[in-house]
């Protein structure tokens, strides 16, 4: 299982990388960045194959995938 790490202080919560994601492992979370975004995190349980998918599709290079 590979893991998802989203650097807070740079997503502006657009969604990109929800959508880019075969196994839909991500959901906007309930915590708020310093600029007022909600951000994105893994879901409870979510089973990343590590396909990177959700770092390309980032405008803002807030994901790194670790497998």
């Amino acid at each position: 299982m590979a893991k998802v790490e989203i650097r807070s202080e740079f997503c502006k919560s657009c969604k990109l990388c929800i959508m880019a994601c075969p196994k839909d492992v991500l959901a906007v979370g309930s915590k708020v960045n310093a600029a007022g975004y909600e951000v994105v995190e893994m879901k409870e349980g979510a089973e990343c194959i590590g396909c990177a998918s959700c770092a390309v599709m980032c405008p803002e290079a807030a994901i790194e995938v670790y497998k």
